[in-house]
């Protein structure tokens, strides 16, 4: 299926590893431009050479932490400067913090409120005009299953992501009348860092553990239906057709990227 990404410029936070990173990959293996931004500059660089090596696509890195304001505008500005024109963007940005209610401070709940629910705010409020400039765009916002049906202990993410499901519905009938249509993700469970970081703690006690049998224990405990672990690319499929002219109907919507493991719609 043609997705229309030819010529297309995408900006994607947290695109270093993961979800972010495959998305990027499969708007780039569809003709756009991308530009992505985490902190650390040399996994930037790794990714770039990943998606450069299979696309032959214009890759810009930026390294930066999107719960600063000021680089906020620098990704944008730096994307601007490279390609003259933003048409996507997707706000993917931030990690899990799970904890129980009270052992939350203050401090950790505006952490994450700028990580995930600030940092897309600013980066849509930059991107927007810009977008208008072109006849339109597409925001997608990544955010997870816990923003519909938040557990115990599922604090602070769960809050800033119902949220981002919030300012996902606003803000799509806000600029509706300027051809920018607005989306959300929510991500159940998909291979990504964070697991592999538990992965690596757990065989350093248990050698004969496999991240096979690993993922495996996951799906298992999490009562995922197909019965598996997503993959980051699987994410990324369903992200870069949203970003497309594919899907130019479809605004104000979020989608459950989980192996039918939600219980809601």
């Amino acid at each position: 299926m043609e997705l229309g990404l030819e010529g297309k410029v995408a900006i994607v936070t947290g695109g270093s590893y993961g979800i972010g990173k495959a998305a990027a990959w499969r708007m780039s293996m569809e003709g756009a431009g991308v530009a992505i931004c985490a902190r650390r500059q040399e996994v930037l660089d790794q990714a770039a050479d990943d998606i450069r090596a299979q696309s032959e696509g214009e890759v810009l890195t930026v390294s930066a932490d999107v719960s600063i304001a000021s680089d906020v505008d620098r990704v944008v500005d730096a994307t601007l400067e490279r390609f003259g024109r933003i048409d996507i963007l997707v706000n993917n940005a931030g990690q899990s913090d799970a904890r129980a209610f009270e052992s939350v401070t203050d401090e950790e709940w505006q952490a994450d409120l700028d990580l995930k629910l600030y940092a897309s705010i600013r980066f849509a409020r930059a991107c927007i005009p810009h977008m208008r400039k072109v006849g339109g765009g597409k925001i997608i916002n990544v955010t997870n299953l816990g923003a519909k049906a938040p557990g115990a202990s599922s604090v602070p993410t769960s809050v800033s992501r119902a949220a981002g499901v919030a300012v996902t519905k606003a803000l799509s009938r806000d600029v509706a009348k300027d051809n920018i249509l607005v989306n959300t993700v929510c991500i159940g469970l998909i291979k990504s860092g964070q697991h592999e970081r538990r992965y690596d703690g757990l065989a350093a006690g248990n050698p004969g553990l496999s991240q096979e049998e690993f993922y495996d224990r996951l799906a298992s405990g999490r009562d995922v239906p197909l019965g598996r672990v997503g993959e980051p690319e699987e994410a990324g499929d369903v992200i870069a057709f949203l970003a497309s002219d594919r899907a130019s109907y479809l605004t104000g919507i979020a989608v459950n990227i989980d192996g039918g493991g939600s219980p809601v719609v």
